[in-house]
């Protein structure tokens, strides 16, 4: 038991049916294995040796494990509920893609020979695996009133350095032993957890500074035993911590510790205005100690969250002999501080000690490729400056903008721009619907793509960002590309006549449309993609391969893609427009928004062939 607790334990924090399945009953049987003794070493060779974690998958799990010490409390040692969760690890480790385990303190309850024995004999499993791991020391593991110059213990000799030394994840300790860094790879980066004594003297704060130091752009996760005391709250040690350690290092994005119940969580603003975010994990007073319950982190890139739920592997491992009432509510926790998620945008996150480069821009040769009609970018003009006269068109094919006001509206210049885009700038469109103000682009009187139909195909791009101030009831419906012209003029009467022969637009819950009339159709074509938020770029992409059209957001097809033959785009010889949109042969909407660079090509490209690639 700890010296101390902040709370009694959280009683509404109870199990419930996994919400992912995520300990398949199936795949528990070896944990069950280990459900009453401790597994022999022939058995835990026989464990397969499934932890080979994908370094460069987005999504990476974890595991952390809090005070185990009444598993480990001299003539009552049961090293099973431990040997079953570290078993998980081996059984899902290439599933979760996990890629490493840390303690965090209390391995025992008195810090005896005996019991570090039986713990580190447990560990062993994940020894003879290879399996990356980092422990650190509990009061309840070496005598609480000393710092980690407290010399020998039982705990340095099970837990000590050599243990370590070899590991591929080692990266090193401090000259008392007492504190580790770790380092492994995961998301196509390092990641280090850095694992803190109980108690740092002024040497161990010099040398994690010193840590720190000499890995610069590297995230941190922290583990110590002491730090949060419970919601919005650290203890005393954790406040020094705080202050000497974690605040002025903006690579500790995450802290892990025990010591206290019930768990909790709390996050601070460093010195370089960013979050951390502190976590309490200890189940030591529930159900059987604990049952070595486990804690998976799972970073997810891509989503920029951590999922985070807890399970004691030991107890569903005992599923098919049927639970009781207690172990059922035991199996998993689902209070708030047991399973959450929390939001890190990590490329915004880490920054300002490893910023991610800007993509340069690329050279309008390069985006010209074969088959390019046209391509218009708005790079090389300074910010809220006025666009005049023509913009050229970027192939040298004749198909240039002219600028078209309407109601005294102007257009402007920005260097805002997608992170992929290749021209670092765009256009900036203020329209409005009533009264009709704004100003937009038209293509010039006998530009050849006035009259092209592409019966083999096209591929049409377009970069664009819409305001935080954009208002559907007077933005919505303009057009980011489209062609001049209706379907009554071009002799194709189903559907409404009045409708433009090809609108690139974005409809008053922001969804991109694109609506043609193909060669081949008397009606209207149209493919929908999904509502885009606000104050974010975003690439589109419609592709015809001759046959049928797909439309892309990001890269990626939506789902309302017709599947009807579609053969090329009807044309009466009119203007392609830009931030406009036309309604019987009328100018009748203007865009609100920023548009990026606009490429159209005269087949199918591959999505690995669009702009943002």
């Amino acid at each position: 038991m700890c010296t101390s607790h902040a709370h009694e334990p959280d009683e509404a924090a109870r199990a419930g049916a996994g919400r992912r399945g995520f300990l398949r009953a199936a795949a528990l049987l070896g944990a069950a294995a280990t459900a009453s003794a401790a597994l022999p070493a022939a058995d835990a060779e026989a464990t397969p040796s499934a932890w080979r974690p994908d370094t460069d998958s987005r999504r990476f799990t974890l595991a952390v494990m809090p005070d185990t010490q009444y598993l480990f409390d001299g003539p009552s040692i049961d090293g099973a509920p431990v040997e079953a969760s570290l078993r998980f690890l081996l059984e899902h480790g290439r599933e979760e893609n996990i890629v490493f385990l840390s303690h965090l303190g209390d391995l025992t309850q008195n810090g005896a020979e005996s019991e570090f024995t039986a713990i580190g004999a447990a560990f062993e499993l994940l020894d003879r695996h290879g399996v990356g791991y980092s422990v650190l020391a509990g009061n309840h593991d070496v005598q609480a009133s000393t710092t980690d110059q407290r010399g020998t213990t039982p705990y340095l000799e099970a837990f000590g350095p050599r243990r370590f030394r070899g590991k591929s994840t080692f990266g090193g300790a401090s000259p008392d032993g007492y504190n580790t860094f770790h380092l492994f790879r995961a998301a196509g980066r390092r990641w280090m957890v850095l694992a803190l004594d109980w108690r740092l003297s002024d040497r161990g704060y010099a040398w994690a500074a010193d840590v720190l130091a000499r890995h610069p752009g590297t995230p941190v996760v922290l583990t110590t035993h002491e730090l949060v005391v419970g919601d919005d709250s650290l203890s005393a040690y954790g406040e020094r911590l705080w202050d000497r350690l974690i605040e002025e290092h903006d690579q500790i994005f995450l802290t892990l510790n025990g010591h206290y119940w019930p768990a909790g969580r709390t996050t601070r603003v460093n010195a370089a205005g960013h979050d951390v975010h502190l976590h309490l994990t200890n189940y030591q007073n529930r159900y059987y100690g604990g049952a070595a319950m486990i804690r998976l982190y799972r970073f997810d890139l891509d989503r920029d969250v951590i999922d985070v739920e807890t399970v004691s592997p030991w107890i569903l491992g005992r599923a098919a002999k049927g639970l009781n009432e207690l172990e059922r509510q035991e199996s998993e926790l689902t209070g708030d501080a047991d399973r959450f998620s929390v939001g890190v945008d990590f490329a915004d996150r880490f920054s300002g000690f490893d910023p991610v480069p800007a993509r340069p821009a690329r050279p309008a040769s390069k985006i010209v490729v074969p088959g390019t009609v046209a391509y218009w970018r708005f790079d090389g003009h300074d910010d809220g400056t006025t666009v005049s006269g023509t913009v050229r068109d970027r192939t040298g094919n004749g198909n240039d903008l002219t600028l078209v006001t309407v109601g005294g509206g102007t257009l402007g210049w920005s260097t805002d721009h997608h992170p992929d885009q290749p021209g670092h700038g765009s256009l900036e469109f203020r329209g409005f619907k009533s009264p009709l103000k704004g100003a937009y682009l038209r293509t010039v009187d006998g530009a050849p793509l006035n009259a092209a139909t592409f019966e083999d195909g096209y591929t049409i791009e377009a970069f664009y960002r819409l305001p935080a101030d954009w208002d559907p009831a007077h933005h919505a419906w303009s057009g980011l590309v489209g062609r001049s012209g209706t379907g009554g003029a071009a002799g194709r009467t189903d559907d409404d006549p009045d409708e433009p022969l090809a609108t690139l637009s974005l409809s008053d819950d922001r969804e991109p449309q694109w609506a043609t009339r193909p060669l081949n159709q008397e009606g209207i074509a149209t493919n929908w993609g999904q509502e885009t938020p606000l104050e974010t770029w975003w690439h589109l992409a419609v592709v015809n391969d001759g046959a049928h059209t797909t439309l892309y957001v990001e890269g990626c097809p939506v789902v309302r893609n017709p599947r009807a033959r579609a053969v090329g785009i009807a044309s009466v010889g009119l203007p392609w427009l830009l931030g406009g949109y036309e309604y019987g042969g009328q100018i009748d909407q203007i865009l609100h928004g920023r548009l990026g660079d606009v490429r159209i090509v005269s087949r199918a490209l591959p999505v690995t062939s669009f702009m943002n690639h």
